[in-house]
């Protein structure tokens, strides 16, 4: 019998929409043994070829020196796009002749970011996708956790495989929770976002009142699950944020957890300014997306097994805001423009580049435990 599988409601009917994004980013994608032989045959015998722009190049790249349990990585244009990336409806040539089986790995499960742990699987998306991203302004979904997602039937999803034989999450650095608490927890922060008028700084001061007091909680009487149950209903009224200052240095402590030959060029120039002119007039007309983009980080968070407590969780969450403040004053920096649902939707993106694709996730969980120590 297979697990149960679980998602956001928002992201429950995701479907490839064939934007591209993927196919054109300058970054290695490993091909497994038994999908590189198979597409060596499907271009020998004709039933596959390279992409018309990609007339010429080599399909992949073979060296010593590949990730694990890589026999080849594609080859990439000058441009980034791999040689199987296709312009046109369709756009992977690979998928369009041969059909999903024969992606590999990493293309197949594109942006689904997973968890498994005994309690079932939880798939997240990488808002990176412009398809996932969009998905995080759609109206007509109640924001809530589901099981049995149509768009993610039971299948080994690539992400974070939690054994039997591994510790569940910590409550704090000196406690560990059982999997039924930490179920509540992870519901309790999606539930706290569901009030999508909420400004996102009160969504975010009350995860973390949630956290301490939710630490607090001592075996032998009331069950962890019992406790969060009874958590205040109230929020903490929180002002958004005026000055980018805070956010900038969250921002630097997950640039600090990008390894040197990936780390973007700093682009910091004016984004105070960009940040006042553009983006803390119009932030707030926005709560609803950036409510959601917050349950998406509190939901499936490989966070919860690398950090040290449920204050280290919380602070991941604001690290992604805080992200999202940052690259949304970039790009209204650069259009000269105020924020609006086109910017938002790239922001989410950039965001989500950086914590997915680019930064250590054990780095930022060991950034991230210093919450853990603010309060004790």
């Amino acid at each position: 019998m297979s697990s149960p599988v679980y998602s956001l409601s928002i992201h429950a009917d995701y479907r490839c929409r064939h934007s591209g994004a993927c196919c054109s980013v300058d970054w290695d994608v490993p091909v497994e043994l038994p999908i590189y032989r198979s597409l060596i045959d499907a271009l020998a015998s004709g039933r596959l070829a390279t992409s018309t722009a990609s007339s010429g190049s080599p399909p992949f790249i073979v060296e010593p020196d590949l990730p694990d349990d890589a026999a080849a990585i594609f080859e990439r244009r000058p441009g980034g796009q791999c040689v199987f990336f296709e312009a046109g409806p369709n756009l992977c040539v690979i998928h369009r002749d041969l059909g999903a089986d024969a992606l590999a790995a990493t293309c197949r499960h594109f942006p689904r970011v997973a968890i498994h742990d005994r309690r079932g699987t939880f798939v997240a998306l990488s808002h990176f996708c412009p398809t996932a991203a969009s998905m995080l302004f759609r109206d007509e979904v109640p924001l809530s956790i589901v099981e049995s997602p149509p768009a993610f039937p039971p299948a080994d999803y690539d992400g974070l495989t939690i054994s039997a034989d591994d510790l569940p999450p910590l409550l704090h650095p000196q406690m560990l929770m059982d999997l039924d608490g930490y179920t509540a927890w992870e519901r309790h922060l999606v539930t706290r976002c569901a009030d999508l008028q909420r400004l996102p700084e009160t969504v975010l001061a009350t995860m973390m009142r949630d956290a301490r007091l939710v630490a607090t909680w001592k075996p032998g009487g009331e069950s962890l699950t019992e406790w969060i149950r009874r958590l205040p209903a109230d929020y903490v009224a929180s002002e958004p944020v005026r000055t980018l200052d805070e956010s900038l240095a969250l921002h630097a402590g997950v640039i600090a957890a990008v390894p040197d030959d990936m780390k973007p060029e700093p682009d910091e120039a004016d984004l105070a300014a960009a940040f006042a002119a553009y983006v803390a007039p119009r932030w707030s007309a926005f709560a609803a997306p950036i409510n959601r983009y917050i349950a998406a980080k509190s939901f499936a968070t490989w966070t919860a097994y690398q950090g040290r407590g449920l204050a280290t969780i919380v602070r991941g969450i604001e690290a992604a805001v805080a992200l999202v403040r940052v690259e949304v004053s970039r790009l209204c920096r650069d259009a000269a423009r105020p924020l609006d649902d086109a910017l938002l939707l790239e922001g989410f993106r950039g965001a989500d580049f950086a914590l997915n694709h680019l930064a250590v996730g054990e780095d930022l969980a060991i950034e991230w435990s210093a919450a853990e120590s603010d309060h004790r």
